[in-house]
């Protein structure tokens, strides 16, 4: 539908931040057939037909890299027209294009102001169409918004009255980037019931008993002519009141004026991350909010069920951070003023996410904005966060960590569902990184430099992970080299495979002869980098096992102190070197740093901090060394990744051949988490895992879709065909 683009209409004055405009546009509906409505938007945008909400997307149209991509959505709206006249109804607001964004709090980021577009068509049942476009008669009315946007929260006038204004004008910018049809879509999802109403300082505090993303509807029926104000917070302080340091400049704010019409209010462009709201302004009464989940609409594919309620408990934890943060892109927090698509909070949780949602069609979407925007970077850079905000090179830091998504993510897209077009689809843009990363290592065959090395790791402040960041930096331009050589063969590029080979294996090696000693120390004995340095760098051999040894060493001597990215591998190689017991006891730690100190801290979604509240009690509200402010949340799925150990290790569910075509089933089990039952849905069918101790005995039963290889702990292994089993 390129000829959208044609039809963009806009305000006819200047740039107000949080400004809503309000479009109608009247047309007759007699014998009406069917009706399409095609929309788009530079900014967000609802569309009512006869005051009735078209199609469930919020935010429409979606988040995309502007300069390059925007999205378009195409609904049958037959169902919503009536005989005679009728009233389309276009909210446009600012949305990421030009409202309020990004932890700088920056306005106009793609442009100056939001537009808007549509076609109408409708077919008669004489067999005439016709063609309705927003450049037809369009009036602009009131808004009932004094404000709206993503952190703030709306400010809004349940009175305001269908008063036109003026007109709107035909926008004047050169739409250079092409439409494209949304694949994904953020929708209202489930209703998050009250666990508490707690009176404090003459206000009401409503507990949800759950942190999540999500909005708050107002009823005004328990109303009288009220203004009721909301404020939005994950914790409360000591003394009972709301807690909203961590939302640093967001207010994260819903002031809503009742007036005399009743009509129920529903935010349309913002959402929050919360689990309490403070409620003034009115006398509280049950029933007068209620609070929706709010996230991009995927397929329930995994599920985990275990008699430890702890295990249980972060499970349904690292679940809950996915959700919160799968809002249209891969957000780093829901809550304050950031919610920003990080590449590499994005692709560590990514094979978690991909077990419990199908998460195929998101990865897609975001990896379109990751290739458009890498087009207009100097040296082939992929941003830390995606879409980006604009053309960007390699700086004093160069994210890596972050930008190498550009292979993990099309390399476990392949993997996991099969998809045989990830890697071809993504491979010049996996190409075009990893010679900007050739380029820089030279001829020491490294790349030495600044970046933020493993984010929020234990025991040493950022500057110091910034500046000994590099045996976790190279470890991902191994990785990168290794899936682009492996790619490379399978697509028969035999000159890209062989360039790509020499290089691993050099850069391998300059890695192995920087890093790690002839006693198998690596990186002077920092426990990041043993983890990235086993998981991605090391061959098998003598020095090798040093490794393993040392690293083994570490943890008992140290605990966990690993960051983002050597938490996701933790677990599961402590069990894959034979240190099973030892991975159960990291899991199972309720002290700090670990996940059951989280759980046992009240915790109902993962954390950004391992200590983001401190065994004393209070927050920890370092901030990041690059600015002032608070960065703590306690909502983040980056420490979720440890469900791929769920998954994978506890139910011992992997593929053998991309998709599960071929399955294979290896449980790791521990009496201490009793029995223990899951399933994932796959490309190739749903598997089943369950096992449970009686005495020393594990019985097991298992439901393969496929051919499966299974492997139990006493060393026997055995092929099982489609169909139910207990072992």
């Amino acid at each position: 539908m390129q000829e959208l683009k044609n039809y963009f209409i806009t305000i006819d004055r200047g740039y107000k931040e949080g400004e809503v405009a309000v479009f109608r546009q009247k047309f007759d509906g007699k014998g009406v057939k069917k009706a399409m409505l095609y929309a788009t938007a530079l900014g967000v945008y609802e569309a009512e037909i006869n005051e009735k909400k078209v199609g469930k997307q919020m935010f429409a149209p979606g988040y995309s890299y502007y300069p390059r991509r925007v999205l378009f959505q195409e609904h049958e709206v037959t169902e919503l027209l009536q005989e005679g006249e009728n009233t389309l109804t276009f909210y446009l607001g600012q949305g990421w294009y030009c409202g309020r964004f990004l932890y700088e709090n920056k306005t106009q980021i793609y442009g100056e102001k939001p537009a808007a577009a549509w076609v109408l068509v409708i077919e008669y049942a004489d067999g005439i169409k016709e063609k309705i476009t927003s450049l037809d008669e369009v009036e602009e009315l009131v808004s009932p918004y004094e404000y709206a946007g993503e952190y703030d929260g709306e400010i809004y006038f349940a009175d305001s009255r269908n008063e036109v204004i003026g007109h709107p004008v035909k926008w004047n910018g050169d739409p250079v980037f092409e439409l494209e049809p949304t694949l994904t879509e953020v929708q209202i999802q489930e209703e998050i019931n009250i666990k508490e109403v707690i009176e404090y300082d003459g206000k009401t505090i409503i507990d949800f008993g759950q942190n999540f993303a999500g909005i708050v509807i107002i009823d005004p029926a328990f109303l009288d002519d009220e203004t009721v104000t909301l404020r939005h917070g994950e914790i409360l302080n000591p003394d009972g009141s709301l807690y909203t340091n961590n939302l640093r400049k967001a207010k994260a704010t819903t002031v809503y004026h009742a007036g005399a019409e009743k009509q129920i209010y529903r935010p349309r462009f913002t959402y929050m991350g919360f689990r309490y709201v403070e409620f003034s302004g009115a006398k509280y009464q049950p029933g007068v909010i209620k609070a929706y989940a709010l996230y991009t609409q995927m397929v329930r594919t995994g599920y985990f069920n275990c008699e430890n309620m702890m295990v249980q408990k972060l499970y349904e934890n690292q679940v809950w951070g996915q959700k919160s943060n799968y809002v249209e892109i891969p957000t780093d927090c829901p809550q304050r003023d950031e919610r920003m698509g990080y590449t590499g909070d994005g692709h560590v949780f990514a094979l978690t996410g991909a077990y419990n949602f199908d998460t195929l069609d998101f990865w897609k979407n975001y990896l379109r904005d990751l290739e458009l925007g890498q087009l207009d970077n100097t040296e082939g850079y992929v941003c830390a966060t995606v879409p980006q905000t604009g053309p960007n090179g390699i700086e004093f830091l160069s994210m890596l960590g972050w930008g190498n998504a550009v292979t993990i993510l099309p390399n476990m897209m392949y993997q996991q569902f099969g998809d045989e077009e990830a890697l071809e689809r993504q491979y010049e843009s996996m190409k075009l990184f990893v010679e900007a990363e050739i380029r820089k290592m030279g001829k020491k065959n490294l790349w030495i430099g600044p970046s933020l090395g493993d984010w929020l790791a234990m025991g040493h402040d950022m500057v110091w992970q910034a500046t000994h960041n590099n045996p976790i930096s190279n470890a991902f331009i191994v990785n990168d080299l290794r899936i682009l050589n492996e790619t490379a063969k399978r697509l028969g590029k035999k000159e890209d495979a062989s360039r790509y080979e020499k290089q691993y294996l050099a850069t391998r090696a300059a890695y192995i002869k920087e890093y790690v000693d002839e006693d198998g120390v690596v990186a002077e004995d920092y426990q990041s980098a043993y983890i990235m340095a086993l998981k991605y760098v090391m061959p098998e051999g003598e020095l090798r096992e040093k490794v393993i040894n040392n690293f083994v060493v570490n943890i008992k001597e140290k605990g966990l102190l690993t960051g983002f990215f050597a938490t996701e591998h933790l677990l599961p190689l402590l069990v894959d070197v034979g240190e099973k017991e030892l991975a159960y006891d990291i899991l199972l730690h309720d002290g700090c740093p670990g996940w059951m100190y989280q759980v046992k801290c009240g915790a109902t979604t993962t954390w950004e901090r391992w200590d983001a509240l401190r065994p004393d009690g209070t927050v920890n509200e370092d901030t990041n060394f690059d600015n002032d402010d608070n960065m703590v949340s306690f909502n983040h799925y980056a420490f979720g990744s440890v469900g791929e150990f769920y998954y994978q290790y506890i139910l011992g569910i992997r593929p053998l051949e991309p998709g599960f075509q071929k399955v294979k089933i290896a449980p790791v089990t521990d009496k201490r988490l009793g029995s223990v039952a899951g399933s994932y849905s796959s490309r190739a069918g749903e598997i089943k895992v369950a096992w449970k101790y009686t005495d020393e005995k594990v019985t097991y039963q298992i439901t393969t879709p496929v051919e499966t290889v299974v492997i139990l702990e006493d060393g026997r292994e055995m092929m099982l065909q489609t169909g139910t089993y207990e072992l």
